[in-house]
């Protein structure tokens, strides 16, 4: 499936390259920094390029491309999926997937590389399975490893690749057996000057972190399942029953991993659980005024962590006298991008910035293109869409029949404990 990887800066250098059937030149980047250089963002490259003798396929994360090369048509979406696989195991390795982080681990990046293909093909790609065949770094191991020569390769394989479940080992045991689940929703809306919703969606995500002994057999059954689209499983779900009885029947592999993750289309119109109210008025040679507002509807009743407003505003303008109520702002003359760092918002007095902007006299003074408004938040304890688990059920050998779900929030965090 893949012939070759290169892991890519921004900048353009070739950080690190892994051949597995063949050695294919490193100059075929050439296509993917041309695909860069006309995109407008380092978001827009196209995931798939097409080249005379070859396909590249990428992904981006934290300014570092991965791209993958392989000589003949394979499913794009499985090469791109692969690639996220390879940026999770990094970050769980390394904490973080990033230049830096890559440099400082050649050798554990290779070592987990060819334990995840095997002459091109997925093998390995579950990280408890990843763990007992690598250990992970820390610095203790890195000295032994230096004075006593051996590395993070285990010498047994793991037991989970000789079983029926390769996802989870074999003969777990934990004094206390518990598992927590997480359920997280992504909102992506677009709001018109009126406060309406023009368009919104969510992607949302299960997480789990399970700690049982043995081996555990769950069912797990939702009390509005058909609000999930789009749904994708780990594959320790059984599919059949999902499609026969909307429920999830799965044995779970040992610490975390995610459970699935879903799509709610934009059929399914959200409350928006926050409102800006904004007035940007910007005249070339007389300056504008910026008057900002951002605050939790009352309705929710829940508390804005996190919040970051960003105004990407026209090039025209030179520079912001404002002044936030609460949290901090920086002007990037360069991009020309507005950042509001507002922080927490409690239920009350809502955070306001306010000030006079500095526009570049042109000819042909007049009104300056309206900028639009980008809003970044979270809420803890808040389901949006309105996904609730309604029976949790666990079997298994060591177990009596477990029923039932204990909230630990309201946003759907729960556990299960024996």
């Amino acid at each position: 499936m893949l012939n070759s990887l290169f892991i890519l800066n921004t900048s353009g250098d070739v950080i690190l390259e892994k051949h597995w059937k063949s050695v294919i030149h490193r100059s075929i980047c050439d296509y993917f920094f041309d695909a860069q250089k006309r995109a407008s963002s380092p978001e827009d490259v196209p995931p798939v390029i097409s080249t005379p003798h070859h396909y590249l396929v990428s992904v981006y994360h934290n300014q570092v491309y991965f791209v993958a090369v392989t000589t003949l048509e394979a499913p794009p979406l499985m090469v791109i999926e692969f690639l996220h696989r390879v940026v999770d195991t990094f970050k769980e390795y390394f904490d973080e997937c990033s230049d830096s982080s890559i440099k400082d681990n050649y050798v554990i990046v290779f070592e987990l590389l060819d334990e995840m293909l095997d002459n091109g093909f997925p093998l390995a790609t579950e990280s408890n399975i990843l763990q007992e065949l690598i250990k992970p770094p820390n610095f203790f191991r890195n000295i032994s490893n230096q004075v006593t020569g051996k590395t993070n390769v285990s010498e047994t394989l793991p037991t989970g690749q000789l079983s029926n479940i390769p996802w989870r080992r074999a003969g777990v045991k934990y004094t206390n057996n518990e598992s927590y689940f997480d359920v997280v929703e992504e909102i992506d809306a677009i709001i018109d000057k009126q406060g309406s919703t023009v368009f919104s969606e969510i992607q949302g995500y299960i997480d789990c972190c399970c700690k049982l002994s043995g081996m555990p057999d769950l069912t797990m059954t939702f009390m509005n399942p058909r609000l999930l689209d789009d749904v994708s499983f780990h594959p320790c779900v059984r599919f059949k029953r999902w499609e026969n009885e909307r429920l999830l029947s799965f044995v779970p592999p040992d610490g975390n991993f995610r459970l699935l993750s879903y799509h709610i289309g934009s059929q399914s119109m959200v409350a928006i659980p926050m409102y800006v109210r904004h007035s940007i008025v910007l005249k070339d040679g007389t300056g504008g005024k910026i008057d900002l507002t951002v605050g939790p509807k009352q309705s929710m009743g829940k508390i804005l962590e996190d919040v970051i407003v960003e105004v990407p505003m026209p090039k025209s303008v030179q520079n912001c006298n404002l002044s936030a109520s609460q949290g901090k702002y920086s002007f990037d003359p360069t991009t020309k991008v507005l950042t509001w760092d507002v922080g927490k918002i409690e239920l009350g007095k809502p955070p306001t910035l306010r000030g006079s902007v500095s526009v570049n006299t042109t000819a042909g003074a007049g009104s300056v293109e309206q900028p639009t408004i980008n809003v970044r938040f979270k809420i803890n304890q808040l389901a949006v869409s309105g996904l609730k688990v309604n029976r949790l059920d666990m079997y298994g050998e060591k177990y009596k029949p477990f029923k039932g779900v204990k909230y630990l929030t309201k946003a759907g965090r729960f556990q299960i404990r024996t």
